[in-house]
């Protein structure tokens, strides 16, 4: 690992860092938050998943997270959307794939597959660093994201309710195999069998047997990708009946934006420590 910037915020650290990723084959840049209690003891740590186009910066610099986090004691981790690198195959003139664009899976198909294992890096690598230099308490863990990253953290926590204590999401993709901006990605990461999308979309994981106990989603009604892309509706079907709890708030004038994200980012960690503990 090494420390790119670090800088005292509310108490805390702030800090962005590198490491080499033997699953993405490149240097990956990812944030860390300690909060103030970090010097003490060891804090819950809540992930946080961006969107399409973004990187770790994105929400560490417009997510308005820190003052909240270090009151309530959680280390907030963000990691890069993808591999990056002039090694690494892209498709410059299409900004929903390829970098920024790696929709937390582990890509199968050539060229792809050989950088584009996110869900390789961030469930595996990633976790062992944070929990070797961060005050990490990884018994403790939830995860959220907006958008794309919105995808990630539904999938993520379905498939590992026993790592995740609780998720939230921000605008999800919630079925990523059928939406306009993201069919054709996974085409081209998984191949054009169809039944490999199925463990990275959130509805039809459910479908298949996949449970976790409550979900917290927020969702603008302003949002321009609202019919096309995210569908929430689509995941509050998958979820009836099944005894996964949704909280689905649609939320009145408000847009894609991190101008949303920031407005109920509070709610949002207030969720996860309460679950925490």
């Amino acid at each position: 690992m090494k420390i790119i910037s670090e800088a005292k915020a509310h108490g805390g650290r702030q800090g962005v860092y590198t490491m080499e990723s033997d699953a993405c084959g490149c240097d990956m840049t990812f944030s860390v938050f300690r909060p103030i209690l970090a010097k003490e003891q060891l804090c819950p740590v809540v992930w946080f998943l961006s969107g399409l186009t973004c990187t770790h910066a994105n929400v560490m610099d417009k997510g308005e997270y820190r003052r909240l986090a270090s009151e309530l004691g959680l280390i907030i981790v963000c990691p890069d959307t993808s591999p990056r690198g002039d090694h690494v195959p892209d498709e410059p003139d299409n900004w929903q794939f390829g970098k920024g664009a790696g929709f937390y899976l582990d890509a199968t198909q050539s060229p792809w597959s050989k950088h584009f294992r996110m869900e390789t890096h961030i469930l595996e690598e990633l976790p062992e660093l944070i929990a070797g230099h961060f005050a990490a308490d990884m018994s403790r863990q939830g995860i959220m994201g907006h958008s794309m990253g919105g995808h990630g953290a539904l999938t993520f926590a379905l498939k590992h309710p026993d790592r995740f204590k609780s998720c939230s999401a921000f605008a999800p993709i919630v079925q990523p195999s059928s939406a306009d901006w993201s069919r054709p990605a996974l085409e081209k990461y998984l191949g054009s069998d169809e039944a490999a999308w199925r463990r990275y979309d959130a509805t039809q994981l459910i479908e298949d047997g996949a449970r976790f106990p409550e979900f917290l989603v927020d969702q603008g009604t302003a949002d321009g990708f609202l019919d096309n892309g995210l569908r929430p509706w689509l995941l509050e079907e998958a979820c009836r009946d099944t005894g996964i709890e949704l909280s689905l708030r649609m939320q009145e004038g408000y847009d894609h934006s991190y101008n949303f994200i920031s407005t109920f980012m509070d709610d949002h960690l207030a969720w996860h420590a309460a679950r925490l503990g």
